[in-house]
């Protein structure tokens, strides 16, 4: 049996928010975990406009409610509405940098315009928060990184680090489909599938 998590996916947009487009972060974030987790998962999603007391209130409920992993779409350019890094920041029990390097480092092989992206990752009580891009594309390209024609790793996505982060901040272990992404735990920290 894998242990059922709960986890918390925010999309932040003004326009989605409002109805003038269809959000399609939330989906997106529910489509790729749905099939790279095996783990039962309750979902907690929220659609919030870029309102960075809001976004930073929501940060906080969503981790109060035991969500042990919260990922954000949205909000993270250098653009003046684009508050999302800034409120995730000041929810931070911990930053966690190498999250935005990697998200940054996968984007860079798409579009030049990759460093104008303030993605950030941080650590809240048993909770990691990630901000993500806000394209489904790039969102799944970021989580699952990048392979070469014949299947080996290009560029490591930035989700096999996530479940062995959520290990060593005391949340449940999180098991993935390794043919979406393999996570990466050393031989002391694994369990044998399906074990308590």
């Amino acid at each position: 049996m894998h242990d059922p998590v709960k986890i918390g996916i925010v999309s932040i947009s003004d326009r989605a928010s409002t109805g003038v487009y269809e959000d399609k972060g939330l989906p997106a974030l529910k489509d790729w975990l749905g099939r790279a987790l095996r783990n039962p998962i309750h979902w907690e999603a929220r659609l919030i406009p870029d309102e960075q007391a809001q976004i930073s209130q929501t940060l906080i409920e969503l981790v109060d409610a035991g969500c042990c992993l919260v990922l954000t779409t949205g909000g993270t350019g250098p653009a003046l509405r684009d508050v999302t890094p800034e409120a995730t920041l000041a929810v931070a029990h911990k930053e966690m940098p190498g999250f935005g390097e990697q998200m940054r480092q996968i984007s860079l092989q798409f579009v030049p315009t990759a460093i104008l992206s303030r993605q950030v990752a941080v650590v809240r009580d048993k909770a990691l928060i990630l901000n993500l891009p806000g394209q489904p594309k790039a969102i799944a390209q970021t989580l699952e990184g990048l392979k070469n024609a014949d299947g080996s790793v290009k560029v490591p996505g930035i989700f096999a680090a996530v479940p062995y982060c959520i290990d060593l901040i005391g949340g449940p272990y999180l098991e993935t489909d390794e043919a979406v992404c393999a996570a990466f735990r050393p031989k002391s920290a694994q369990r044998v599938p399906g074990a308590a």
